[in-house]
């Protein structure tokens, strides 16, 4: 794969695996089976089934930690089926370019009018639409001197490779959500799943339905016979991920207002902020770039016009708006009642939906209702539609496709780059509210944060907290399951391999691999002087054979001498290339290579030897985790300078470990925030709006206890620190034997003698059950890193004689560490408290 997949990918794709396995062990037209795979859009599906093809026809990549005792089926057929032309060229297209493995031209083929043959050929992947098999179409006939019908074809692939035959059914991109066409494609995609006698097809064997949601495959397998597996995404992992952009924000009046041209003017001023900042951006990054589309939805015309939208009025408010007159090329539609346009003398030229994200030329773009069906746009970040508010399930269906990040990313630097906007004149509050009730169904939309703009803002860093923020830099924090846990032997190689990409240490990678290969040859020579070795070589270089002799006539069995035989060099080979999946990163030839003055058969056992010898792969991966810790530690600043995408690579590989890590905090430029217009307005928060304030509903006891520690005027600045955020500062914790996440409220920066001081504030209910274990949490978090900080303090509302008070428990003090440390229920916290709280 020419791209890494996100863990909730690989995930989804080892469970593929496992289904198929299962699958084609017992799949016939007889025993047909079924695999129901539901991944919301946005989530990758196509380059999730790309891997799944690679491992099917070829070999899995050795980073997707796939089982040793996998087999590749290099005269696989693989056939895709959705119900738009446009989708399976779009599908095909992804394909190519996310594959570096298996895939050129001749193994991906559109099946055409022409196409003709008896069987579906070995190792290739085929793409067909239900448009090309209705009744009146060319494959379906017998004319023109046709010899297979291709449902015959199907057939024949079916009943000759029944363990081998995948038909994939794309239902995710519904292209026609309802009326007769999409009848018909439902009738036709049935056919796959029950077969049809008439013309001679039986039911597929093996099939996998991608949908947005489980339920439409469902549907479609109602009165099907299949054996049915199923496999899910979650929306949350792919919310999770960065693949699709943070919120939805839907400028809109009170009420509908005639003042459209007004909001397209607002339109059109977002999206020319919007290339300003991504410009900013991936010019300071160096990062691809990205040209934002503006997409404006005009209104129906009549007989007479294309459109009732005042197509010349829009364009001079855009052109004004920005400042120049739009290039040639820059304006296109997708208006399929029309060719090019000329419209106030600028040409508006005709483009289909699929092809507009590629054409990079393209920033605005006309439609009216056609955009959806193929339609893959993650430029498109500001939208701004002239239709009424009965077509508010339509937008809902058209921003789905508009929220995808188009660095594949979350952006950290700039919150703004994280948002999709949505303008709205005829739309009044009680209409924007059955939109964002339609954004919430993911069987069409992706899982985005949804709101009207005047809930949802962006925040910026305070004028004048320079300062504030280099102190904050100096902190650490936890991401606790953010990363999937990998070896420390692939961890080490990927850090180092990195450090010599970026430049840091031109010397890293070679030194690693020559480090991991001398940590080998010392790990064999260990095994060699205990005597385990040659048991172990004996087990994969020799084969024991019996021999039984039969008496011919009589039945009567007799034993001979058993004896040996020498493996094949193919056997060993194949061993040896599953060492080097356990090892990774090729370090097995690195071994080879290194003891290349010796028999090559020795040293491939030893590497095979090794690599099935738990002790000597236990201490081989304390070594490397050591390695990686010190070379972090060493290069921690240096990473620290690389720009965004590349720090994150190593912060990913600092996490992902069993136990949590560490990670230097990092607060960005600016951060996506939710409050009401009427919330309470306070002062000396770190982000703040334009207009330099910051609102918030804080909870009772936050507010109490932030309005305790504003009252001191040595301090400078606090953080509302919101769970889960890219950015929050996070604690773990133990509960129920399992690591969790605590994201304490408060974060209070107080200016003392020499610089600042960083203070950790937590309110919390103390008949909470996790209460004892986020005490002790943050107790293990002082112990390690309280010279970090100033006060960590656990508070809680209590009783006493003068009434209700807030009383404090500061734990970044070596007694009360010790305290906590040993403390194992609720009870016991509150006599702590009692006796040390303030």
């Amino acid at each position: 794969m020419k791209v890494t997949l996100f863990d909730f990918q690989k995930d989804a794709l080892h469970q593929l695996r496992d289904k198929l396995t299962a699958a084609r062990r017992f799949a016939s037209t007889d025993n047909p089976q079924a695999i129901a795979f539901s991944a919301p859009t946005g989530s990758g599906k196509t380059i999730i089934m790309t891997a799944l093809f690679e491992a099917i026809l070829d070999q899995p990549d050795d980073e997707l930690a796939w089982p040793l005792d996998w087999t590749p089926q290099r005269d696989a057929v693989i056939l895709w089926v959705s119900d738009m032309p446009e989708l399976n060229e779009q599908t095909k297209l992804k394909i190519e370019s996310k594959s570096d493995k298996v895939y050129r031209v001749h193994q991906l083929i559109t099946i055409d009018a022409h196409f003709d043959a008896p069987q579906l050929q070995g190792g290739c992947v085929y793409f067909i639409n239900t448009q090309k098999l209705a009744v009146n179409q060319p494959l379906t006939n017998r004319g023109d001197g046709r010899q297979h019908l291709i449902w015959e074809t199907l057939t024949n692939t079916a009943r000759a490779i029944p363990d081998r035959f995948y038909v994939v059914i794309d239902e995710a991109h519904r292209g026609m959500a309802s009326g007769r066409g999409a009848k018909e494609a439902q009738t036709l995609m049935q056919r796959f799943l029950l077969g049809h006698p008439e013309v001679g097809l039986v039911k597929m064997p093996l099939v996998i339905g991608v949908s947005a949601t489980p339920k439409r495959f469902l549907d479609l397998l109602e009165h099907a016979p299949h054996t049915v597996h199923k496999v899910a995404i979650s929306a949350e992992e792919v919310r999770e991920s960065g693949l699709l952009k943070d919120r939805i924000l839907i400028h809109h009046p009170e009420s509908p207002t005639t003042a459209e041209m007004g909001l397209l003017e607002e339109a059109a001023r977002r999206w020319h902020q919007m290339t300003q900042a991504w410009q900013r951006y991936c010019q300071e990054e160096q990062a691809p770039t990205v040209w934002p589309i503006l997409v404006v939805q005009v209104e129906n015309g009549t007989d007479h016009q294309l459109t009732r939208t005042d197509l010349t009025a829009a364009l001079d408010v855009i052109e004004r708006v920005i400042g120049r007159r739009l290039n040639e090329g820059e304006v296109a539609h997708a208006m399929h009642d029309a060719g090019d346009l000329d419209v106030g003398g600028r040409r508006v030229r005709r483009v289909e939906a699929s092809r507009i994200d590629a054409d990079k030329e393209i920033g605005v773009v006309f439609f009216k209702t056609g955009l959806s069906t193929g339609w893959d746009c993650p430029r498109a970040e500001v939208m701004m539609s002239f239709r009424r508010a009965e077509d508010h399930t339509y937008i809902a269906q058209l921003l789905g496709r508009m929220v995808r990040t188009p660095l594949a990313r979350r952006i950290e630097k700039d919150a703004a780059l994280n948002d999709v906007h949505l303008f709205l004149p005829y739309f009044d509050t009680q209409a924007v509210q059955n939109v964002v009730a339609a954004l919430h169904n993911q069987e069409d939309v992706p899982p985005a944060e949804t709101g009207s703009s005047r809930e949802l803002v962006v925040l910026q860093r305070r004028a004048g907290t320079e300062a504030l923020f280099a102190a904050l830099d100096g902190l650490v924090t936890y991401r606790v399951g953010a990363v999937r846990a990998q070896s420390p032997l692939r961890r080490y190689m990927a850090m180092a391999r990195s450090l010599t990409l970026d430049g840091i240490d031109d010397e890293a990678w070679g030194q690693a691999k020559a480090q991991i290969v001398a940590w080998m040859t010392e790990c064999v020579a260990t095994l060699k002087a205990t005597g385990e070795f040659d048991s172990a070589a004996r087990a994969i270089t020799q084969v024991g054979l019996r021999t039984l002799a039969v008496h011919n006539g009589t039945g009567v069995s007799e034993p001979q001498a058993d004896y040996r035989i020498e493996a094949s060099s193919v056997d060993i080979d194949r061993l040896f290339e599953e060492a080097g999946r356990v090892f990774s990163h090729g370090l097995q030839m690195e071994y080879w290579r290194a003891h290349a003055e010796r028999d090559a058969v020795d040293v491939k056992v030893e590497a095979i030897v090794l690599a099935r010898h738990p002790t000597q792969m236990g201490e081989l991966e304390k070594r490397a985790e050591q390695a990686f810790n010190a070379l972090y530690d060493q290069h921690k600043k240096a990473i620290y300078q690389l720009k965004e995408h590349r720090r994150a690579n190593y912060e990913k590989l600092r996490l992902a470990t069993a136990e949590p890590a560490e990670v230097p905090w990092h607060l960005p430029q600016a951060i996506d925030f939710r409050r009401q217009p009427t919330d309470t307005l306070w002062e000396r928060h770190l982000y703040v709006e334009g207009n330099g304030q910051f609102r918030a509903q804080l909870g009772t006891w936050e507010a109490d206890v932030l309005k305790e520690e504003l009252a001191n005027p040595a301090v400078v600045g606090w953080l509302r620190n919101l769970d889960r955020k890219p950015w929050s500062l996070e604690v773990p914790y133990m509960s129920g034997g399992e690591v969790r996440p605590m994201f304490p409220d408060l974060v209070i920066v107080r200016q003392v003698e020499g610089g600042y001081a960083i203070d950790i504030l937590e309110p919390h209910r103390p008949d909470l059950d996790d209460n004892f274990e986020k005490a002790v949490g943050l107790a293990k978090f002082a112990e390690r890193h309280g010279a970090l900080f100033g006060r960590i303090q656990l508070i809680r509302q209590q009783s006493t004689a003068g009434g209700e008070r807030y009383m404090r428990l500061e734990i970044n003090h070596t007694p009360t560490i010790k305290r906590l440390l040993l403390i194992t229920s609720n009870p016991q916290l509150d006599a702590v408290f009692a006796e040390l709280g303030k």
